[in-house]
């Protein structure tokens, strides 16, 4: 079981990362507010996946020891707020029209 889990979890890990660090270098060279803001909201939402396997690891994969479980008990909740968090900006920001770019 143990074997699953490390087969699932340290891609999972490994291709948030990727997609957080390629969404954050997409955010910071885009030229328009919309754009801008969509990008950072995706870079939020593999954040938060990333935070999320990471708690995973830190509670099926380790020896269970008090400071482990709050350990990943921190990283669920800052990852559930990266991810809630840029779902709905990314909601806002794809509603956004264009001629309200330039009013942010």
């Amino acid at each position: 079981m143990d074997q699953l889990l490390q087969w699932l979890l340290f891609p999972g890990i490994l291709i948030t990362l990727a997609l957080s660090t390629v969404f954050s270098f997409k955010s910071r060279r885009a030229a328009d507010a919309r754009t801008r803001g969509i990008q950072a909201a995706r870079m939020n939402i593999s954040m938060g996946g990333m935070l999320l396997f990471i708690a995973a690891v830190q509670l099926f994969l380790s020896a269970e020891s008090t400071l482990r479980i709050v350990i990943g008990a921190i990283f669920i909740v800052i990852g559930l707020f990266n991810l809630f968090a840029g779902i709905r900006n990314l909601s806002i920001y794809r509603s956004m029209a264009p001629s309200e770019q330039t009013h942010r």
